[in-house]
């Protein structure tokens, strides 16, 4: 059924999306590959979603309330092969690690170095290494690099608005859920036909339609694309849900990019359960949907999910973490050559910290995404050094990302 906010997005109100028929309008990348970029908003404190136990400086730095007890002992950490381990709620991510299906990426950053998330989110997005730097963003604009003659549109923003990321020269199609209330059976179709005449109006309700009814189709379970919106993390897992399902079918959208907030932990985070746990498992529940969702195709799929930035290493006065620097990163997906811990590991001590306060970065994020581009998707090496991530050359594509 569709709702006023569908027939907004089929005409491509205010945002510049082009609702195109997902049915039609979604080329397949090379090898039929999917890509899924998820951005958590706020800054994920890496080193409680992946506490380096094995790094006796921890302990001192996270008393408290904030600690994370070892692997083996109540509430403790799920090992990852020994240093390093995944927070309890993350339980569900631990399962596509065991299956070799995830990897963790710690002491990972942008380019960026400070600590505003507005200035972080755009870096982060943009792909260049200046806040604002580009009003583009880097999903896009390998996008572009990927089109073909035809003109075929490949991206999906999933949520309520179009991140950055996937901004651009490029037309994407979105689908959020919405609280709106549904129209009458065939409103939209008898509006439809009256304005088919028109040169702007008739093509846009034709495909927003066309659009709607492939999304009806492959959501063939009774979820309705008008079901209210929940809390801010409970709709990213309608959102990674929805993903799945709308990216599994061949002639699906085979790139998406969708965030989920509420990591900016100041105060109250807690420890092995509490704020940051809370969200921790429902980004997991989410992932987990994801995968179920595109069913045979999760095989072939890469999921990216990063974060603007860490925290500080040390607990802060109000039981939470401030702003930092160096986080984590997490790579799923059965395309993905997992079951490991990547780190060049800088340590703890005093002396070990940025500005004596945050994990020091020693990864940066724009090595991954090219190796994920070039390696997965495809995209010419020429056209990810010149244009998706310009002036990166410091930036080399990291190695055996993915299964042979």
């Amino acid at each position: 059924m569709l709702t006023r906010r569908h027939v907004l997005a089929g005409l491509g109100a205010g945002a510049g999306i082009a609702a195109l028929p997902l049915r039609l309008a979604m080329a397949a990348t090379p090898g039929d590959r999917r890509f899924v970029l998820v951005i958590l908003r706020g800054g994920m404190d890496g080193l409680a979603a992946v506490p380096p136990y094995g790094d006796r400086e921890l302990k001192e730095l996270r008393r408290g309330q904030l600690a994370i007890a070892e692997p083996g002992q109540p509430d403790g950490a799920l090992d990852l092969g020994g240093k390093f381990g995944l927070h309890p709620a993350l339980a569900p991510l631990h399962e596509f690690y065991k299956r070799n299906e995830m990897l963790v990426i710690h002491a990972a950053c942008s380019a960026y170095r400070g600590r505003s998330h507005f200035d972080g989110q755009d870096v982060l997005e943009s792909g260049v290494a200046t806040p604002h730097g580009a009003r583009d963003g880097w999903v896009n604009r390998a996008l572009a690099a990927l089109q073909d003659p035809s003109g075929t549109r490949q991206g999906l923003a999933l949520g309520q608005t179009v991140p950055l990321a996937l901004r651009g020269r490029v037309p994407v199609a979105s689908w959020s859920p919405s609280d709106l209330p549904a129209v009458e059976p065939g409103l939209m179709q008898a509006i439809a036909m009256i304005y088919q005449r028109d040169a702007l109006l008739g093509p846009a309700l034709a495909e927003g339609l066309k659009s709607q009814a492939f999304a009806d189709e492959v959501m063939n379970d009774g979820q309705r694309m008008n079901q209210a919106p929940g809390a801010g993390a409970q709709q990213f897992k309608q959102a990674a849900a929805a993903a799945g399902k709308l990216m599994a079918p061949a002639n699906g959208p085979k790139l998406a990019v969708m965030d989920i907030g509420g990591w900016d932990t100041h105060a109250n985070q807690g420890g092995a359960r509490g704020r940051l746990a809370n969200v921790l498992q429902i980004l997991a529940e989410g992932l987990k949907d994801l995968a179920d969702g595109l069913g045979p195709a999760w095989s072939k799929t890469v999921v990216l999910v990063m974060t603007e930035f860490g925290r500080t290493a040390a607990v802060n006065g109000t039981g939470g973490t401030d702003h930092g620097t160096g986080g984590v990163a997490f790579l799923l997906g059965g395309a993905i050559a997992g079951g490991r811990v990547l780190a060049d590991w800088p340590g703890l001590s005093g002396g070990k910290l940025f500005e004596g306060r945050d994990l020091m970065p020693t990864t940066d994020l724009r090595s991954v995404a090219k190796a994920l581009l070039i390696d997965h998707l495809g995209v010419p090496a020429k056209a990810v050094e010149a244009r998706v991530f310009p002036d990166s050359a410091d930036a080399k594509p990291m190695a055996r990302l993915l299964r042979v």
